[in-house]
């Protein structure tokens, strides 16, 4: 196996060797330069596999040995040594393409965390296979294509990532796409929904919790961000964390370790921070909703996911993709959609993005008898646009003020309940009663959660 070797700027010949004795343990090669146009000459000679520099140089700053290894060795990640709370100029750094930064006095162990996750990048032509049954952004669109070749270059760093986008429109998707696709792939992806966390048992969730700190701890709890530890935690729905919850956050996210309640000490976590969110947070920082210097520290990079409506090119794969899960799921054949169903849905406005589809299409094999998708087994509803009433084009003749639209899974749940109490809870006859199979209404009722 090749030796890793690593590049070390600094002109501090104490760094340069606690760093080398360091990478030495670690069976990693070194060599150091003390100054950017020593480092320039080594770059044009050597070969290296991660780039460590200091921020302050005798000939000058570490952002400019950064831009220059983005402009000339786009494939050599960069990290970045900062003074000790000086997240603005980690913030510059990352923002110009830095993978990483550590803080003086470095600590060992998040050093050795850093060098181990930049070192194990994969290759840039290298393709992950994915994920079995799991639904990937994907298209042909322009739009697409611009989103998986960011998704692509933001899975080589470390930098935090403000994914924003319609509901349903896939940022869960995306934030996993970014982590199979980095260093940390062969560790856990811990998604995490702010809004659905009760603020009493916020800090627990999140930071985990000693036996006995509080009424009810009956045992230790690892906490969320122990429990991503050498992986990737989501924030999805950032924007809904309160303000004492967004101060403790901006500590982690600054610090890299956390304490757990009723505990003395920190303990240092390797983390990515992804988060997520259909709000506005500009707008919410201006209303004192949402801290700014949290927002400038979640929002290094933004990521925007286009809504299905700006992709409808790539509808077909997205049904592909669906169906074949679906019907993996409930352990079927892969149903027929027919042309007129498909020309249904190109024509369709999604105001619930890339979950209404899915949710669409999963109701309507559900209803269907024959394993084949018809354009009135969609049941496609209007649906509002700017104000008005956005109506595919065969006139739906359903009761518009009465039933809402999005609500799918609320249709579906009524009919089923409707089907079981006319017959008494007999599975068999409800079925029977839906057009359904056994087997197909058994699935429904799990996914309902329906006992």
């Amino acid at each position: 196996m090749t030796t890793k070797k690593v590049l070390i700027v600094d002109d501090e010949p104490d760094i340069c060797e606690l760093i080398e004795i360091t990478l030495m343990r670690m069976d990693i090669a070194s060599q150091s330069a003390l100054n950017i146009t020593d480092a320039k000459l080594l770059l044009e000679t050597e070969h290296f596999d991660l780039c460590l520099t200091d921020m302050r140089l005798p000939d000058g700053n570490g952002i400019d040995l950064v831009e220059h290894v983005q402009q000339n060795y786009s494939d050599l990640p960069v990290a970045v040594i900062t003074a000790h709370g000086n997240m603005e100029s980690a913030v510059k750094a990352l923002k110009a393409g830095a993978f990483d930064f550590v803080s003086k006095p470095v600590d060992i162990q998040i050093l050795r965390n850093l060098v181990s996750s930049a070192t194990t990048l994969p290759e840039k032509t290298e393709q992950k296979k994915p994920v079995k049954n799991q639904l990937s952004i994907t298209g042909k669109s322009p739009a697409v294509r611009e989103l998986m070749k960011n998704i692509s270059k933001l899975a080589r760093n470390q930098a935090p990532v403000f994914i924003h986008g319609e509901s349903g429109s896939g940022k869960e998707r995306v934030a996993r796409m970014i982590h199979q696709q980095g260093s940390r792939s062969e560790g856990p992806f811990v998604p995490v929904n702010c809004g659905a966390i009760s603020a009493e048992l916020m800090e627990s969730e999140f930071f985990g919790h000693l036996k006995g700190s509080f009424t009810g701890a009956h045992s230790d709890k690892q906490g969320l961000f122990e429990a991503a530890n050498s992986g990737t935690l989501f924030l999805d729905e950032i924007a809904e964390l309160p303000l004492n919850m967004q101060v403790k956050l901006l500590r982690v996210i600054q610090e890299k370790a956390v304490r757990a309640v009723g505990a003395a000490q920190e303990v240092p976590v390797d983390v990515r921070i992804l988060s997520a969110s259909h709000k506005n947070l500009v707008q919410l920082v201006a209303d004192g909703a949402f801290r700014e210097d949290l927002y400038y520290r979640v929002n290094v990079i933004e990521l925007t996911i286009p809504p299905l409506r700006d992709r409808k090119e790539d509808i077909p794969l997205f049904v592909e993709q669906l169906l074949d899960g679906i019907a993996t799921k409930m352990g079927m054949d892969i149903p027929v959609i027919e042309d007129e169903a498909m020309e249904a849905l190109h024509n369709y406005h999604f105001p619930g993005n890339v979950r209404e589809l899915e949710n669409i299409l999963e109701r309507a094999l559900a209803l269907s008898d024959d394993n084949r998708i018809t354009r009135q087994g969609l049941q496609l509803k209007p649906a509002a646009v700017n104000g008005a009433i956005k109506t595919p084009d065969d006139s739906s003749t359903a009761d518009n003020d009465t039933i809402d639209p999005m609500d799918l899974a609320g249709q579906e749940r009524n009919s089923i309940m409707q089907a079981l109490e006319k017959t008494r809870w007999n599975k068999t006859a409800a079925a029977k009663l839906l057009g359904l199979s056994l087997r197909q209404l058994r699935y429904r009722l799990q996914k309902l959660d329906i006992e």
